[in-house]
Parts: C-alpha cells; structure tokens; sequence
C-alpha cells in the first residue's frame, strides 16, 4: 500500500482531469429532476470547500511534497489538523462526492468517490510511513490522540479562538482549486440543463453561462496576477537582504 500510495502521490494531478471528463461522459443519469440533485451536490461541495478553506486559514501546511516525493518540515499538529490527521484530503473527497451528484452521472455517483477514497488512503498510507520515519514517538502519539479520517469535534471552539483565521492566505492558495470547481458546476449545470433539450441551442441559452465563466476567469487571473506581484515582491525583498547581509550591513 506504501509503495501505491507514493505512486498515486507522484501522479494525482493527472487524475482530477480524467475525473473531469468522466463528470461530462453521456452515461445513464440519475434522475431527471436535476434542481434537486444540483443544490445538493453543490451543498457537499460547499462543505469540502469550508474544510479545506478552515484547515488552510487556521494553519496552513506546504502541500505538494519535494521533488514530487512525501516530504515535511515538521509535524503539523495545530488548527484542523489537532481534531482529524488528513483534513485537507476530507475535503477532497467533499468535492468529489459533491460535483459527482452535481453530474447526475450514475457511474460517476457510484464509482469516482470510491475509487479516490482508495488512492487517498494510500496516499495517507505512503505520508504516515515517512512521518513515523522522520518524527517517530512524536508523531505515533499524534496519532493517538487523533483520528485519521473522521474529526473530533470536542475543543473546536477552543480551536478557532486560539488561531486567527488569515483570509487573505485562504484566497491566494486555494484560488485555482475554488475556479475549477466553480467552472466544473457552471459547466454541469448548463450540460444538464440545456445540453439535453431537444430544440436546437440558441446565443440566449448559452449567454448566462458564458456571463459567469467569463467572471470566474477575470477572478481567476486577478487573483493569480496579484499573487505572482507578492511572489516577485518577495524575491526581490530576499535578494535585497541577502546583498545588505553580504556587503557587512545590516
């Protein structure tokens, strides 16, 4: 499992865009009441959004390894991560279950939350063998007291008092996660809505949708510009300090 779950680690961004085009397959539906079914894939993917925002707000932890391997500084113990072990792939799997109702996909429904359920317990499997490895008695004990998958609730409160929520953090690390889904759900529901319907496809059928992707995007890239200007804005605070520090000055 180790070994699958370092495999899946290397590969998973390639997944979620093979998880895309199956959302979009014309396999059989689950029913044709599709307001329903929207408003309630939307609510679970609403609520994997609050995990992940919540975990990354309270105390944010480097994601994407080193070299494409597991890597950690340290062990993360505070925020999310002091009343469940893997809050970020919890919300996850919200989303996924949450846009795979949203597709009124049955295969999808049946088969993708099961299947990315499977690669992210290997995942975990392959992080917990190189934590154990690197911080040892410290991170088994972490793992006494909490679970891996479901949250401990008890000392919440006490949770959100102690740590001050950076919203700002929030918005830069998770624009592009926030713009795929919102595009991923603009696009379910006009391919449910309207993709379907038997008179031919006008401008005015499309227009609204085509409102609110050309909103996301002028989000999604204000956001990735505003982002890229503080990363150069630090690089060149960095090399200023390293040049002063280097000349003797201070």
């Amino acid at each position: 499992m180790v070994k699958l779950g370092n495999f899946f680690f290397r590969t998973r961004n390639y997944l979620f865009p093979l998880f895309y085009i199956f959302l979009f397959l014309p396999l059989p539906r689950i029913s044709s009441n599709y307001p329903t079914l929207f408003y309630a894939g939307l609510a679970v993917v609403l609520l994997g959004q609050l995990v992940r925002g919540l975990t990354i707000g309270l105390v944010y932890i480097i994601r994407g390894g080193k070299n494409r391997r597991i890597y950690a500084e340290g062990l993360v113990t505070d925020g999310l991560f002091g009343h469940c072990r893997n809050p970020m792939y919890v919300g996850n799997i919200l989303l996924i279950v949450g846009m795979s109702i949203l597709s009124n996909s049955l295969f999808a429904v049946c088969i993708m939350p099961v299947l990315f359920i499977f690669i992210y317990q290997a995942i975990v499997r392959a992080e917990e063998a190189f934590l154990e490895d690197k911080f040892g008695g410290g991170f088994l004990a972490y793992c006494g007291q909490v679970n891996r998958w479901w949250p401990r609730f008890q000392g919440m409160a006490a949770t959100f008092k102690k740590h001050s929520f950076d919203f700002k953090n929030v918005i830069i690390k998770e624009y592009n996660t926030t713009y795929l889904w919102c595009l991923g759900t603009t696009l379910l529901l006009a391919y449910n809505t309207i993709w379907f319907l038997q008179t031919p496809l006008t401008f005015g059928d499309l227009l609204p949708f085509l409102l609110v992707i050309l909103l996301l995007t002028v989000l999604y890239l204000g956001i990735r510009y505003y982002k890229k200007r503080e990363q150069r804005q630090e690089a060149r605070e960095m090399a200023a300090a390293s040049a002063t520090n280097g000349n003797g000055t201070v």
